[in-house]
């Protein structure tokens, strides 16, 4: 059996490459050695987690070492998406929300804001104006409002079948028709149990169950005969898929002979003491409960204390894919359970090698063609979309298309958990992800970069912008070197910073070669970075080109999502004839910013 072991991957890259960073090097620097040929990055894997032991418990920013100024802003962030924005026009983002953010153990926010129950029904397209309930009927959001997770369920199966796997009874490298033989059928024989966790089986997306089939088992049935997608061939391409984690939901009930709601019940929320968390909820919980869409489509009406999942409800209210219901405190358990590597409060619901097995991207051989694709056994990773700052190639969560998420940061053992009713009243309302990276980036800026010196310079955080950070030289180069600190983390591919220099007066430039340190890593970049650059200073020095007069970085970023930013810091320019630049002295008067703003410790 194949058990947790991962197949040959190609490492994962904690950045793509560097770009400035060096401490005030003297000019001899240049002649240290270099990096060898081929050098790279290095890289982050589950194995650099460090699992820690803590316990919840609420506490302040500063006791962790937070920034309290963007914990305390979130509530605020988040009540702005109440009404549209310039960002979220024509509609607000959501009724009402909860947010919920911890780092080492400790709660430093636990908020709610706006309505749990706001509309009774959604007038006709196109304007899908909500018809309101009347003022004494509308429920305010509560910090314990219980929501319909959506496809965050899917980490409830995935866990299940992950118990199932230590226990031997399930190998992710087997067919899934070893355990479930009618899965063969529509050229499925081949699929594994693995491609259903990484959605690379080749099966669709999705099937409207609910309106084509009259059973729950006639739906059932359907979900499992669906055939691959025309011309997929298992585990080519990335397709994130409903009907695999019902595939998967089925496959544990079967191995177990017990219901999928009892695994979870017995192998998750008992243990960790999730009282809040379940499926079907029943009526007594209702008025706990936020409302979700408006459905006559459907037959239903307002959903509300039902799954609001079409699929998930015509089967019963339970399914791999959808069903569960919970709130944040309780999802903060989970959480603080995988970040403890499986345990809370001296019970285990998983192996600690279980847990960094699900943390492997096992779909690196697909990114070229599937930028979206970084998966974990049932996790998203590194998804800056909605992970923002926290973001990094362990970096793990889900979305729910409810409008809930959680984010977890293993590497500062820190996350958050959105939870909202956005599809209340109407899904065509619009999407809450700028909400998730609101809350992610508050989470990410409360976790100071703390400059070497009194004060460095950070690219400011703009959306589809170049930022540029000049320093003129005091005369032409004779040659020499340029050093300098950098910190930087970007998303990948998409924003990166750069380092140039000019030789003409600023008029052209051309991109440095650097050579990079931190402690014994070393390697060299041809002047672009881009992605996670390991939250630390790197030591960069440059060789300069006879006749230089500006050295330049810039920073580049794409219309939405970004890192935690780009940092430089003592920068030092000299050739054999002495100072060219000193950032750190009479100098820094004449550095140029545009876009960039002083950092200070």
């Amino acid at each position: 059996m194949s058990s947790l072991r991962p197949p040959a991957l190609r490492p994962l890259a904690i950045g793509l490459t560097v770009a400035v960073l060096g401490a005030a090097l003297p000019a001899t620097a240049a002649s240290a050695t270099p990096p060898p040929a081929g050098s790279a990055p290095p890289v982050v894997t589950p194995a650099d987690i460090h699992f820690r032991h803590d316990t919840l418990r609420p506490g302040h920013a500063r006791q962790v070492g937070l920034l309290p100024e963007h914990v305390d802003r979130m509530p605020a962030d988040l009540a702005a998406y109440l009404e549209p924005t310039p960002d979220h026009p024509n509609h607000p983002a959501y009724a009402g929300a909860v947010v919920l953010a911890a780092k080492d153990g400790v709660v430093v926010q636990h908020a709610a804001v706006g309505a749990a129950a706001k509309y009774a029904a959604v007038g006709p397209p196109p304007g899908l104006a909500g018809v309101e309930l009347p003022a004494d009927e509308q429920i305010p959001m509560r910090p314990d409002t219980i929501f319909d997770l959506a496809s965050v369920s899917k980490l409830f199966t995935t866990i299940v079948a992950m118990q199932q796997v230590e226990r031997g009874r399930v190998d992710l490298d087997a067919p899934v028709a070893r355990y479930v033989p009618e899965f063969a059928a529509g050229g499925k024989a081949a699929v594994t149990v693995r491609m259903l966790l990484t959605h690379t089986s080749g099966l669709p997306a999705f099937v409207p169950l609910w309106s084509r089939y009259p059973t729950p088992a006639e739906r059932f049935a359907a979900a499992l005969a669906t055939p691959l997608a025309p011309g997929a061939e298992p585990g080519t391409r990335y397709v994130y898929s409903d009907l695999g984690l019902i595939a998967l939901g089925v496959l544990v009930e079967r191995v177990t002979g017990r219901p999928l709601d009892a695994l979870v019940a017995d192998g998750v929320t008992a243990p960790l003491g999730m009282t809040d968390t379940g499926y079907n909820p029943g009526p007594q919980r209702r008025s706990r409960i936020a409302a979700t869409e408006y459905q006559p489509y459907a037959g239903r009406g307002m959903v509300w204390g039902e799954v609001h999942d079409e699929n998930a409800w015509s089967l019963g209210g339970v399914a791999g894919h959808a069903g569960v219901f919970s709130t944040a405190a309780d999802l903060a358990v989970l959480c603080q359970s995988l970040l403890n590597g499986g345990e809370y409060r001296g019970r285990r619901i998983l192996r600690a090698d279980t847990v960094r097995a699900m943390l492997v991207n096992y779909n690196a051989p697909l990114e070229q063609a599937y930028p979206e694709s970084d998966r974990g056994l049932g996790f998203e990773l590194d998804k800056h979309w909605y992970m923002m700052g926290l973001s990094s190639p362990v970096a793990f969560g889900h979305t729910g298309f409810t409008g809930t998420s959680i984010v977890v940061d293993p590497l500062s053992h820190s996350f958050v958990i959105l939870l909202s009713n956005r599809v209340h009243p109407d899904r065509g309302w619009g999407s809450n992800n700028v909400a998730r990276r609101a809350v992610a980036r508050d989470l990410a800026e409360a976790m100071p970069v703390r400059p070497r010196s009194r004060e460095a310079w950070r690219a400011d955080p703009r959306d589809l912008a170049t930022v540029t950070l000049t320093a003129p030289l005091r005369r032409a180069a004779r040659g020499g070197t340029a050093s300098f600190l950098f910190w930087y983390d970007t998303e990948p591919r998409f924003d990166s910073a750069r380092f140039e220099v000019s030789t003409d007066g600023g008029a052209t430039w051309a991109p440095g070669r650097l050579l990079l340190r931190h402690a014994d890593r070393r390697w060299s970049s041809d002047g672009t970075v881009t992605g996670h650059g390991g939250r630390v200073w790197w030591q960069v020095s440059v060789e300069l080109p006879d006749r230089a007069t500006h050295l330049r970085f810039s920073s580049t970023t794409d219309a939405s999502s970004q890192g935690r930013g780009v940092y430089v810091d003592r920068i030092v320019a000299a050739d054999r004839d002495g100072l060219l630049f000193q950032g750190e002295g009479a100098d820094a008067a004449r550095l140029v910013p545009v876009g960039w703003s002083p950092a200070r410790a």
